[in-house]
């Protein structure tokens, strides 16, 4: 008769669990010692129960392949430990440059601000004056740019327009009001506002 799979979860029942746990105890000890006649292994188990029973398997002395689990555990995590320890001193180190680079970056650009220029030498000013005046160069080269493509846009607008538009446009601005202050004659103003005694009216 074929056995079904077994779901593998806590045995409520405590006799039906405590049977179970004899047999698979010897289950496993079994083929422990299997695996150290077939392969020529050293193999060792330790079990304890529910009550905290102890039950163990060696193929050989228990406490010789203890103390060699010790020292074989002492290497090896040791060992990834020490891997650890220089994983971490790497990011440290890392840290560090990138504050030194960051510290620097920042008092740069305070100078390029005008600021703690008490301990710059006169090369140092220079270089930050070649700087400064290359960056306006490009700022301005930048902005001479836009203002060509702007009237450019504006042009091709203009051009896209019908001829009647652009006609139109052209006398808008031809006929806009101008001031003629400037030209007027203070002799042409009338006004019967008059300079000294009243006359008399009979």
């Amino acid at each position: 008769m074929v056995r079904g799979n077994i779901e593998i979860k806590r045995i409520e029942n405590l006799t039906s669990r405590q049977v179970t746990f004899s047999k698979r105890r010897k289950g496993l000890f079994k083929k422990a010692h299997e695996l150290s006649v077939l392969c020529d292994a050293q193999v060792a188990a330790i079990v304890f129960s529910q009550k905290g029973r102890l039950y163990d398997f060696s193929s050989s002395n228990m406490q010789k392949m203890m103390e060699r689990y010790e020292i074989d555990r002492k290497e090896y995590f040791g060992e990834e430990n020490l891997q650890k320890q220089q994983y971490v001193q790497e990011l440290k180190n890392e840290m560090v440059i990138m504050v030194d680079k960051i510290e620097l970056l920042q008092l740069h650009s305070r100078k390029l601000m005008g600021q703690d220029l008490d301990s710059c030498s006169v090369e140092e000013l220079n270089e930050l004056i070649s700087k400064i005046e290359k960056s306006l160069t490009s700022v301005r080269s930048r902005k001479a740019k836009l203002n060509e493509d702007k009237i450019e846009k504006l042009k091709a607008e203009f051009e896209a327009q019908p001829l009647w538009m652009q006609s139109r446009s052209l006398k808008s601005e031809k006929s806009a009001p101008s001031c003629g202050c400037g030209n007027m004659n203070m002799s042409d103003v009338k006004t019967d506002l008059s300079i000294g005694l009243p006359e008399s009216r009979m």
